[in-house]
């Protein structure tokens, strides 16, 4: 009796359905959950019962899983379950709509997440493992911040899903639909409010359904819908969680709900009992009744507080309405003093017209950065201080340098970059350098370059002109990878319109010939100014070579003469000692002619120089003559104090324009600049014609 008995047991054992009432979890806030949720990083829970996955730090991350692992996969078949999710989050940003990253619903085999990295990876992977099939991760991601270049996002405010990679298989614009309303509306996942999401998954259909709501009621429709099997995906057990990160900038992310069901709908949550976002306006009366009466009571403490303060106050600066609205981080100006040793110059790594750079290292990361100290007063360069903080602070991109944050104390100016190890590309292509970059290492700079810029001009949200590209702004990281720099000069303005007439400005050697005429930066001049870079990391010396023989001060002029004689590979650095590829030589070089024409409309776009460094399309057969198009060229008299009988139009900088107070006095009076002694010469001028303008 007893054998049967057992073998009745053993039965049931098989027979009975595989999940249990311990295949699913509801939580109406985090209070009190003792061990079952595992927390990570910066992940804690709230006095209230709120999860907060992050703060308003920079370059953090959060993680919090369910404790246990779920058995997501069919021992027998090797077939995914099927399973549901519903969770009620909020996202604050550190300034209003500028926060980031943003926070990813994760189903992964760890629950600890190793090397995974903060900012664009959200705490989930990091670059070398992105994509990799081995990974085992699956995720809804939230995301607040665009990565248009690595990882392919759609815009700054989106869901996505992702599996094994940050690359999303398929992804929308964050919307939802109201109850009982078939139009898609649309989300500010910044907004602060509380959003409910649900992540449904049915393995029999194979269909992952993702739906939003502002409301405690689930919408019949989803705003993301993808055909997908997760079987090859999920292993035997997995772990369910959330996974969060900041950036440059930062946002509070918040969760105040949560339930999960394997093979069955999870309950959906009421909002209105749970935890309510710290600092929201929810029950606010009771808090603000107390804060009066305590105002009341303490009032002659505060006045006397105040008295004390004014005299604090007259040290420190004012926080202007200009400095809440742009990004990223502000560090303090004590924390940046002790980080370069008190901007010694023992830590002076740079210096120019635009002020000093120090090596310094963060006192709490350790992390080693680049502190451009700007000179000090004037209103000029507190523009450029403004326009490189909200231009650069906002762009991501490899080949670009990464603007981590900014301090500003009365005249004092300070931004913080990444710190570039081998410095700027002019100290390894002018003169004698100590390390002579061997030509694969110049193309990758150049391809690289390149990429950024057309990043600038067509990719992003807004056209960026630079107006200052040249190889001192290319700097150079610890793998030698150029990346473009110095953003003190940009002008930005919407795709499709024309930009403003303004003050020309720019370095000697890369201005292009119509912004004298016009005063208009245009995608065109930033392609001229790229012109001169090419042929300079080509040639290894400078658009403008003041010790060079007459017919070779010009570095434009001579690569053409050189080009029309047939011996252009004499203008090759020498210094390379003929170790190069001789077809990506001439391929650079005919480029860089092409982008030193002083017509713009000769002038290729970077989406075209890009297509013709990756070798996508072929350059035309036929070059158009730097400087001999358009009908006219000019010619001057003869310069007997320094043997230049060419009228350097293309090259003036506004330096030596401000010397005659503006470019017209200098045009009219047709002057040309003494480079070598800072002086402007009267020289007589004419017009003449030449047709000869095209060259195979």
């Amino acid at each position: 009796m007893a054998k049967k008995l057992l073998l009745f047991l053993v039965f049931l054992s098989v027979c009975s359905p595989v999940f249990s009432q311990s295949d699913e979890f509801i939580f109406h806030g985090f209070k009190g959950v003792g061990n079952k949720i595992s927390l990570d990083g910066f992940a804690e829970i709230e006095q209230n019962g709120i999860l907060k996955l992050t703060n308003h730090t920079s370059g953090i991350m959060g993680h919090a899983f369910y404790s246990i692992p779920f058995k997501f996969k069919n021992t027998t078949n090797g077939k995914s379950f099927s399973f549901s999710t519903a969770f009620s989050f909020a996202i604050v940003p550190e300034y209003a709509k500028l926060g980031g990253h943003g926070f990813a619903f994760t189903i992964a085999k760890s629950k600890e997440l190793k090397g995974a990295l903060p900012r664009q990876f959200l705490g989930l992977l990091n670059a070398s493992d992105n994509g990799n099939f081995a990974n085992h991760v699956f995720a809804v991601e939230f995301d607040t911040v665009p990565d248009y270049d690595q990882l392919e996002d759609i815009n700054g405010n989106h869901v996505g899903i992702d599996i094994n990679s940050l690359v999303s298989n398929v992804s929308v614009k964050a919307s939802y639909f109201s109850p009982g309303n078939s139009t898609k509306q649309e989300l500010n996942l910044q907004s602060g409010n509380i959003v409910q999401a649900w992540v449904d998954y049915d393995s029999v259909s194979n269909v992952l359904n993702v739906t939003l709501s502002l409301s405690s009621s689930k919408p019949s429709v989803p705003i993301l819908s993808f055909a997908v099997d997760l079987s090859p995906i999920f292993m035997e057990y997995m772990y369910v969680g959330f996974s969060a990160s900041t950036g440059l900038l930062a946002s509070s992310h918040y969760i105040s709900g949560w339930s999960f069901k394997i093979n069955g709908q999870a309950q959906s949550l009421d909002l209105s009992s749970l935890p309510s976002v710290p600092g929201s306006k929810k029950n606010n009366f009771p808090f603000v009744l107390v804060y009066c009466l305590s105002a009341a009571v303490f009032v002659a403490l505060a006045i006397g507080m105040v008295l004390y303060m004014i005299k604090k106050i007259k040290s420190m600066d004012v926080i202007e309405p200009w400095e809440l609205d742009i990004a990223p981080h502000r560090y303090s100006y004590e924390e940046l003093k002790k980080a370069t040793g008190g901007f010694k110059d023992t830590e002076l790594i740079g210096f120019g017209g635009f002020g000093r750079v120090y090596k310094g290292t963060l006192p709490n990361t350790k992390a080693e950065v680049a502190v451009k100290r700007m000179n000090d007063g004037p209103k000029q360069g507190l523009r450029e201080f403004i326009s490189e903080i909200a231009t650069i602070g906002r762009l991501r991109h490899r080949n670009l340098v990464q603007l981590l944050g900014w301090c500003r104390q009365r005249n004092d100016l300070l931004l913080v970059y990444d710190f570039m190890p081998n410095g700027s590309l002019d100290k390894y292509i002018f003169d004698e350098p100590k390390l002579i970059l061997t030509w694969e290492r110049r193309f990758k700079i150049i391809k690289g370059v390149a990429s950024g810029l057309l990043y600038l001009h067509e990719e992003w949200e807004q056209t960026v002109i630079h107006r200052d590209i040249k190889a001192g702004n290319v700097l150079l990281d610890s793998e030698l990878n150029g990346r473009l720099g110095d953003f003190g000069l940009a002008k930005l303005y919407e795709h499709g319109t024309n930009p403003s007439t303004t003050k020309v400005v720019g370095t000697l050697g890369y201005l292009a010939p119509e912004l004298t005429k016009t005063g208009k930066p245009t995608k065109s001049s930033d392609v001229f100014a790229f012109g001169a870079l090419l042929l300079e990391i080509v040639c290894g010396r400078k658009p403008i070579e003041v010790k060079a023989l007459p017919e070779e001060l010009i570095l434009v002029d001579w690569v053409w003469d050189k080009w029309k004689a047939g011996a252009i590979l004499e203008v090759v650095d020498s210094r390379l000692k003929g170790d190069y590829d001789e077809v990506e030589v001439i391929m650079v070089l005919k480029l860089g002619l092409m982008c030193s024409n002083n017509a713009p409309a000769n002038r290729p776009s970077m989406k075209q120089v890009v297509s013709f460094l990756k070798g996508e399309v072929p350059l035309p057969e036929v070059v158009v003559a730097p400087d001999e198009c358009g009908g006219k060229k000019f010619v001057t008299g003869q310069d007997t104090s320094t043997g230049v009988n060419k009228f350097l139009h293309s090259y003036l900088a506004s330096s030596y324009i401000e010397k005659v107070g503006s470019w017209s006095s200098v045009y009219d009076s047709k002057r040309v600049v003494d480079l070598e002694a800072g002086s402007i010469s009267t020289l007589s001028a004419s017009y003449t014609d030449d047709s000869n303008c095209q060259l195979a």
